[in-house]
């Protein structure tokens, strides 16, 4: 039984991954900030098609507090006789916009220590039990790519942009371990971040549908299969890759 621990997984492209990879077989600990029914919603998902589930708490953007983290999944491993695990998505993030010359630092910080610092140092914390041979994906963004450059994110895709760098990073420094280690990149899609901004101003979905090639906006489970799929034996001969995701955004 191969099990995978994925951040952020109470909505979006998080719940969609934990949901693919519980049908694929693979037991599945996620975690939730500020949504705990949606966490243990997904989880509950997971269990009712006949997998495995745990859903901890967990704030990406408070390092501090990884350790007691690591403590939780270690006694989850145990419940199902294993020490390791084998596939980490670094999923959870925060979105948020602002043009260059009104961006605070307030903001810039809050968004390094979800985007950014929290992935690093909860993958450097968690890398003792990922075992050998196992997977990382990241969850980056378009808006780091020339395809989805987009006035007010400068901050958010300055990170996101620093995560796909740290990717190329682990994936070489892991190697020796056969650990491989992609990003994926989607583009615009139908999730929670921004406030459910999609919800709120539906008015934005027709111009940026008008602006993908495949002609709609992207819906969680459009990149919550293909990270499952990266992570299975399909595609083990990928590594070191940032894959965007986006229906041909910007083509």
């Amino acid at each position: 039984m191969q099990i995978a621990i994925i951040t952020g997984a109470s909505s979006g492209i998080g719940r969609s991954t934990a949901v693919q990879l519980g049908r694929r077989g693979v037991a599945v600990i996620l975690t939730y900030h500020g949504n705990q029914q949606g966490g243990l919603e997904t989880a509950a998902q997971i269990e009712q098609a006949g997998g495995r589930a745990v859903a901890l708490p967990l704030d990406v953007g408070r390092s501090e507090t990884f350790p007691a983290f690591v403590h939780a999944v270690r006694s989850a491993l145990t419940g199902w006789d294993r020490t390791t695990f084998d596939q980490l998505v670094n999923n959870a993030g925060i979105a948020a916009a602002a043009p260059f010359e009104d961006t605070s630092e307030e903001l810039f910080d809050q968004l390094l220590r979800v985007q950014f610092k929290g992935p690093y140092f909860l993958t450097q914390r968690l890398l003792p039990l990922l075992a050998d041979g196992g997977a990382i994906v990241n969850t980056t963004s378009n808006s780091a790519l020339p395809s989805g450059l987009t006035p007010g994110y400068s901050a958010y895709g300055s990170l996101k942009g620093a995560l796909m760098v740290l990717t190329s990073y682990l994936a070489k420094e892991l190697s020796p371990r056969g650990i491989r280690v992609n990003s994926v990149a989607p583009g615009a899609t139908r999730t929670r971040l921004g406030g459910d901004a999609f919800d709120k101003y539906p008015e934005v979905i027709a111009p940026l549908a008008a602006r993908t090639a495949l002609g709609r906006i992207g819906e969680p489970d459009d990149i919550g299969r293909f990270v499952a799929a990266l992570l299975s034996e399909d595609g083990a001969w990928v590594t070191g890759q940032n894959i965007e995701v986006s229906g041909g955004f910007g083509l």
